[in-house]
């Protein structure tokens, strides 16, 4: 479920930032170019169009944001928690068995005090 919410946003982005760069603020960009060519949409139809469609992608962007937050809070699936816990035992048991204490080299003896008379 995470994967898939993830690639929406990553579709939405991509559609939001074309949107945003057809856009024009001037009154210009796709808008001037349907204005002779086409009357199909008609030039303030046009705008109204990309401006519903980047508030649409604006706002669907927020709540697959959501979604994910939501999804990623609940934590890994059982199956990936047990996995997990396999290879946390595997890692926390030791390699080789130990056999005995470990010998370790004797400290240096102290050189004897002079006694005080």
């Amino acid at each position: 479920m995470y994967l898939v919410l993830v690639i929406l946003i990553v579709i939405v982005c991509i559609l939001l930032g074309l949107i945003v760069l057809i856009q024009n603020p001037k009154g210009g960009g796709l808008n001037s170019n349907f204005s002779s060519s086409s009357q199909m949409m008609g030039v303030q139809k046009t705008g109204d169009f990309l401006e519903k469609g980047t508030w649409v992608l604006a706002i669907a962007l927020m709540i697959f944001s959501l979604a994910v937050n939501v999804v990623a809070k609940n934590g890994p699936s059982s199956a990936n928690n047990i996995q997990n816990q396999d290879q946390i035992e595997k890692a926390s048991k030791p390699a080789a068995p130990v056999s005995g204490p470990l010998n370790l080299p004797a400290a240096p003896a102290a050189a004897p005090t002079p006694a005080k008379k």
